[in-house]
């Protein structure tokens, strides 16, 4: 009975543990998540966010993203710090088992009578002579050879749940260095389209450029001749040939921020431009769609956003951290010894008859130790504090950049609007001009006016486009956008956890 009531009173204590609770005042400041965006109202519904970057239906642009995400050395830094952490993780729970040490030993003791126990035989009147009378015969050297295979082992039990929440500690440090890895591949992948996006803004302004300086020359042209029959005055040719040559300087221009941009891409690809020259050998563009994201409700960014996750999991890190301090206050209670055999004959290693064993309790407590532990309390529980602001920054911040999104693709979408009426209008312009011309009843000049109106509206067309696409990313990326993983990524992760998901709620008590 004794021994069971001591049993039951060991579990009962290291079942307890040290860390506070998650009723911190920090986070009990931060604010409830709003039941929907204000500026979500048309676009409201669940938000499934699996392979994004396809709603752009670009498959070159899949071919991109499939680059990246094989090749990006951001990437595998970030899985490189996932599986350091794995590690840790590791050595955290390796606390909970006992130290095991095989050991092997031989002992080979080789000395004079005269020295050692046989001088002390000699001191209390049992010299040689006095044995040798007695018919004992003492040999001039004593030797000795024992044989030793033991197992040494070491545990200390974890009464106050130091180890215990050492270890979950480490654990929810773990799942915040997967979150990370997460956001920082929502990260490339939307630098990947936001530059992909841009090269194909500039490569269609490239294009409108040399239409519009061509249409220039001819401009130029006309006025030449009008001056030389002395239709016109000089300062007109003049304004003919200046207006040509800013455009003529658009182009060098467009040609280094394309190099800027596609050399950007490059690097995200993980390799070189004659490596990779080809991914954009048969490049479109992505046409810009209208199609409305849906946001689901606040609540999902807890879910959906990687930062969010991350920042709640240090939250767990930091709080199992302090009860892991708390705990080293208070009394150790460590075992050690060790169990095997012993002989000095090889032959009788493994006889039964042979064993032996020692065990040591140790009982430690801290005394005095220089405020050293208290402070040390005192750095994790502001570390604690630092997590919970950190935890409620990063929630007000995912539902004010949604709602700031929200309104940037509204924004984007209603100028677009604008600007493809503005192009269809020129468009119709242009087309009325020409056909005046060809039919003889207007000027070659009005054609030619009109047809660089048009490729000023296609221009400034590509450029909200452009703009619409960006607006979009920026929407996915503050929705938490998505993460597909490949084969690769999917086993490394399944490796971390169990049943190769990621934690989603903070770890229980």
């Amino acid at each position: 009975m004794v021994r069971c009531s001591v049993l039951a009173s060991i579990l009962l204590l290291s079942a307890c543990s040290l860390a506070p609770n998650r009723n911190l005042p920090v986070l009990e400041s931060v604010p409830e998540t709003p039941g929907a965006f204000a500026a979500g109202v048309a676009d409201s519904g669940a938000y499934r966010p699996l392979a994004w970057w396809k709603s752009f239906e670009d498959p070159v642009l899949d071919r991109v993203i499939e680059e990246v995400l094989s090749s990006n050395f951001d990437l595998a830094g970030a899985v490189a710090r996932v599986q350091q952490a794995r590690s840790r993780a590791g050595v955290a729970r390796a606390s909970a088992f006992p130290l095991l040490q095989p050991s092997v030993s031989v002992n080979d003791f080789d000395g004079p009578t005269n020295a050692g126990i046989g001088a002390q035989l000699e001191e209390v009147g049992l010299d040689p002579e006095a044995l040798s009378a007695a018919g004992v015969e003492i040999p001039d050297r004593l030797g000795l050879t024992t044989y030793t295979l033991s197992m040494e082992f070491a545990y200390e039990l974890d009464f106050w749940g130091r180890n215990r929440n050492d270890t979950r500690s480490a654990e929810a440090e773990l799942a915040a260095t997967e979150a990370d890895y997460l956001s920082a591949r929502m990260g490339v992948l939307a630098e990947t389209v936001r530059t992909y996006l841009e090269i194909a803004s500039l490569r269609r302004q490239q294009m409108l450029a040399g239409e519009i300086v061509a249409v220039l020359q001819q401009q130029e042209s006309l006025a030449e001749s009008r001056y030389e029959r002395g239709l016109t005055e000089l300062e007109d040719l003049h304004a003919a040939r200046r207006r040509l040559r800013e455009a003529q300087a658009e182009l060098p221009q467009i040609e280094a921020l394309s190099a800027d941009a596609e050399g950007r891409l490059w690097i995200l690809m993980g390799g070189f431009r004659a490596d990779l020259a080809h991914t954009l050998s048969d490049y479109t563009g992505p046409s810009p769609s209208l199609d409305p994201v849906p946001t689901g409700i606040p609540a999902d960014l807890m879910v959906q956003r990687p930062d969010v996750l991350a920042a709640l999991q240090r939250v767990e890190a930091a709080r199992f951290s302090v009860g892991a301090r708390r705990a080293e206050q208070l009394p150790r209670l460590s075992l050690q010894g060790a169990i095997g055999l012993q002989s000095t004959d090889s032959n009788e290693w493994f006889d039964p008859d042979q064993w032996f064993r020692n065990l040591t309790a140790n009982l430690l407590g801290p005394v005095f130790q220089g405020a050293r532990i208290q402070n040390n309390i005192a750095i994790a529980e502001a570390r604690l504090n630092e997590a919970a602001a950190a935890y409620g920054r990063s929630v007000v911040t995912a539902v004010n950049e949604v709602e700031s999104a929200l309104a940037g693709l509204d924004a984007s979408r209603r100028r677009h609007a604008l600007l493809a009426a503005v192009s269809d209008e020129s468009r119709a312009e242009s087309a009325l001009q020409e056909q005046r011309y060809v039919s003889g009843v207007g000027a070659y000049e009005s054609f030619l006016a009109a047809e660089q109106s048009r490729l000023a509206a296609q221009s400034m067309l590509a450029a909200a486009e452009r703009d619409l696409g960006y607006a979009r990313l920026a929407l996915h990326r503050a929705l938490g956008g998505t993460w597909t993983a490949t084969d690769s990524e999917r086993l490394m992760l399944q490796q971390t956890r169990p049943d190769g998901r990621l934690p989603v709620r903070p770890p229980t008590e």
